[in-house]
């Protein structure tokens, strides 16, 4: 039996319009003898009724009473409404499909509620199933803790979701369906000459998503990559024989592949004698830092808003010496290959510069480089780093 995963997001069943689009890519799996696994998420995004910040607007938003347990017992409902609705399409166009809740669907997590963490994935109800239908409907972002109570996974949890079942089906595919057609080397909203990807790397993939890039969840990539899954991102607008960007561990690998951005953040610099201070205080509080420098004078590090806020205040109540940048984004290059490229570093340095925009702060890892610059300069420096790195190239 083989079977390909297939994860409609909020865009791909928004509408009657969306879902019938979705319909054709489900049909040409099972008209090709497939058994077909279809994630969904909740219908529509923000705004939408049945969307998970509207469901959460019901209950007053950050201000609810509800505890955690309470919170993905309400917005858990737009991921089963969605699946309800999907799988009443299917049975209208005579295909034979079942839905299933993610605990119907033997996903097991841990009680760590509003962001669970999945222990297993128990394929016998799915497996069953697929011996009187050919479709089966999973509600995403979702799955049953060790308590016996529904938990959710945290935002992008259906692309988790997909990506988990996936793995534990052995399926030949998973694909990721969206608004957009696959993977491009930037957001082509801002980077002017942002080019389509035919084929790219976990890693790279992986990378860019951590780093900005909404296309996909990094959690779905790495269970892919794990299970060697290869993966596709598509667009359900798309006709049935487009296969988008196919990711795999054979995916063309480039010096830089891909430019990304992150905005709204806060760069604070604390003196270094108060950094394990400050850094205990932190982790105290569960404030993640990104995108850290020390050295002999200062630690420098960044975060995002809601957490600079907490940062400050807590700063403020603890006497610690502290300035801050307010409105700062982080712009990045991601490439497998550049560390075996001499002149990266350089590159990027005299991208920026020639186009007269401050560097705040820099760092690098294995297959991506950052900078820190000033949030009014970040589509000025996105584009110089493509330019730069990408606009001559093959890719």
């Amino acid at each position: 039996m083989d079977i390909i995963v297939k994860k409609f997001g909020g865009t791909s069943v928004q509408d009657d319009e969306a879902r019938l689009h979705a319909l054709r890519h489900v049909k040409d799996a099972v008209s090709k003898g497939f058994k077909v696994a279809v994630v969904v998420s909740a219908i529509g995004r923000q705004g939408a009724p049945y969307a998970t910040d509207s469901l959460l607007s019901l209950v007053g938003g950050k201000d609810t009473l509800l505890d955690k347990r309470e919170l993905d017992m309400l917005v858990s409902t737009g991921e089963i409404l969605s699946t309800g609705v999907f799988t009443e399409l299917l049975k209208q166009h005579d295909i034979k499909a079942i839905g299933m809740t993610g605990p119907d669907a033997g996903i097991k997590t841990n009680n760590e509620y509003q962001n669970a963490k999945v222990l297993d994935v128990d394929t016998r109800s799915i497996l069953d199933a697929f011996a009187d239908n050919d479709v089966v409907v999973v509600a995403g972002f979702q799955g049953l803790s060790q308590e016996g109570r529904i938990t959710t996974l945290g935002r992008g949890g259906s692309d988790t979701s997909a990506a988990l079942l996936a793995a534990a089906l052995r399926a030949k595919y998973c694909d990721i369906f969206t608004d957009v057609s696959g993977m491009m080397t930037g957001d082509p909203r801002v980077i002017k000459h942002a080019r389509f990807l035919n084929e790219i790397s976990y890693d790279e993939v992986a990378n860019m998503a951590h780093e900005g890039a909404k296309v996909i969840h990094p959690r779905a990539v790495e269970v892919a990559q794990q299970a060697h899954i290869p993966m596709r991102i598509r667009s359900t607008w798309d006709d049935v024989d487009k296969l988008g960007t196919v990711i795999s561990q054979n995916g063309i690998k480039h010096p830089v592949i891909g430019v990304t951005h992150q905005l709204g953040l806060t760069q604070f610099r604390v003196p270094t004698e108060h950094s394990d201070k400050v850094l205990s205080l932190l982790a105290d509080h569960d404030i993640s830092v990104d995108f850290i420098n020390i050295n002999s004078e200062a630690v420098v590090f960044n975060l995002t808003g809601k957490a600079s806020e907490r940062a400050k205040s807590l700063f403020t109540a603890h006497e610690v010496d502290f300035s801050f940048t307010d409105d700062c984004a982080k712009v990045s290059i991601v490439g497998s290959g550049m560390m075996d490229t001499p002149g990266v570093v350089a590159t990027l340095v005299t991208a920026l510069s020639q186009k007269d925009i401050d560097i705040l702060q820099t760092s690098d890892g294995f297959s991506t480089i950052w900078a820190l610059v000033t949030g009014s300069q970040f589509a000025k420096a996105v584009n110089a780093l493509h330019d730069a790195f990408i606009l001559n190239q093959t890719v």
